[in-house]
């Protein structure tokens, strides 16, 4: 299970999932948006348009040496305890300039996913992969 764990973080996201995105969150409406997206980085209204832009920032790999801590804790009703841990490799990918997808909302649901002509898909993925359902449609 770790080794499949570890071998899906390093292909990084898949660029068709924010492709099929762009297709198949029109129509959305825009609580379920918020719901799988989360809270917009920015918003706007114009022209009575809504626009919802969500900002993805590359993964920066770790350098040598680098890791995190994890820890168990213990207590007693006197709420003293004592602490355990060790420190575990970080690592990720970089993906480029990262992404800002813009949503334009009308009439309450999403008529246009967009992003900047300069971002790789795949830096896209993460902003809208709980908004779709997995598989190729």
């Amino acid at each position: 299970m770790t080794g499949l764990l570890l071998a899906s973080c390093a292909t990084g996201p898949d660029p068709q999932v924010a492709r099929r995105a762009q297709s198949e969150m029109l129509g959305m409406p825009k609580e379920r948006l918020l719901a799988c997206a989360g809270v917009p980085a920015r918003q706007a209204t114009a022209g009575g348009k809504e626009y919802f832009t969500y900002v993805e920032r590359p993964a920066v790999a770790a350098g040598p040496g680098t890791s995190i801590g994890i820890g168990g804790f213990g207590g007693s009703s006197s709420g003293v305890g004592v602490g355990l841990g060790f420190g575990l490799p970080v690592g990720g990918y970089s993906s480029g300039n990262g992404c800002e997808a813009t949503f334009v909302l009308g009439g309450g649901v999403v008529e246009q996913v967009s992003y900047p002509a300069s971002s790789e898909l795949s830096a896209c993925t993460p902003i809208v992969q709980n908004c779709i359902p997995p598989g190729p449609r």
